[in-house]
């Protein structure tokens, strides 16, 4: 099969956004992921920003990991990837003159669309790291992002969090970044159908949730007709690939007698060190997780 380049990856996207289906995204997180999931069928994949902090960091998402430790994580994916790949690109790294910069070095990488959140990242002393920036440096970090990309079929999604505001500021919020040009609108935090309803009423560009697997929105169909086209159920191939090499190592050590069984999210929790960050971040940035 011939190989396709970035810019007919990126078109492919564009289609999938103008078709009036719902498909989940496979997660992608190396070239060898990447090439299962394109041989698979999967129509889309997406690198998290999460998993990209385990995955190079062995840290949790605390918006650790730098744009260029993401962008050559991101770079590996592009050079085999054979279906078009989201980049989370979490808060863009910094201002609006970062998200410049992390479109361009993401663009040449070759991701078919990134997500920009209007999360306020990394986290400010004393302060929640769920709290968000104004709705103004939102539509900034938004223009931006427009601005410094070269090709324009590269998706531009603008990332918000449902989960914590009321509906009304929600709806305020997305449709500031619809109207500054946003291609889609990707949410996290949408409790249910009634929810996403209340909010997909006000909006035309096609709609990206985050739902971590919520049995409350799963239907397809449903999705597609309120102009969802692209779900972020989770990264269970991540997670099921560190709990085999667990698995794996253990066997290889002959500890297969042990009452160890730990699972994926109890390995993620031991290896990453979550409580040595929240500690440091209660000493250093009076910041209660």
């Amino acid at each position: 099969m011939p190989k396709k380049s970035h810019s007919a990856l990126r078109r492919n996207f564009r289609e999938l956004l103008a078709t009036p289906v719902c498909v989940e995204t496979a997660s992608v997180f190396d070239p060898m992921s990447a090439r299962i999931a394109a041989d698979l069928g999967f129509e889309v994949g997406i690198l998290g920003g999460s998993v990209a902090s385990l995955q190079v960091l062995a840290a949790p998402d605390f918006a650790l990991i730098t744009l260029s430790e993401f962008v050559e994580q991101a770079t590996r994916i592009g050079r085999v990837a054979q279906l078009p790949f989201i980049a989370d690109a979490d808060h863009g790294y910094g201002n609006a003159l970062n998200v410049m910069r992390t479109v361009e070095e993401l663009e040449r990488a070759g991701v078919a669309a990134l997500t920009i959140e209007d999360t306020l990242l990394p986290a400010q002393f004393g302060r929640k790291s769920t709290d968000l920036i104004s709705i103004e440096e939102g539509i900034g970090k938004v223009r931006a992002a427009l601005e410094a990309r070269v090709d324009p079929e590269l998706a531009i999604i603008a990332r918000t969090n449902a989960g914590v505001l009321p509906t009304e500021a929600v709806i305020e919020r997305t449709l500031a970044y619809q109207q500054a040009g946003a291609d889609g609108i990707c949410m996290v935090g949408v409790s249910d159908f009634e929810h996403l309803e209340q909010i997909a009423e006000n909006l035309t560009v096609p709609l990206m949730l985050v739902t971590y697997g919520n049995p409350k929105l799963h239907d397809a169909q449903r999705l597609a007709s309120l102009g969802v086209r692209v779900v972020v159920a989770g990264h269970g191939a991540y997670f099921a690939a560190i709990k085999a090499t667990y698995d794996s190592l253990r066997a290889q050590r002959q500890l297969t007698h042990s009452t160890s069984n730990l699972s994926a999210t109890e390995l993620t929790h031991t290896y990453t060190l979550p409580e040595s960050y929240v500690a440091w971040a209660e000493e250093f940035m009076d910041v209660k997780e």
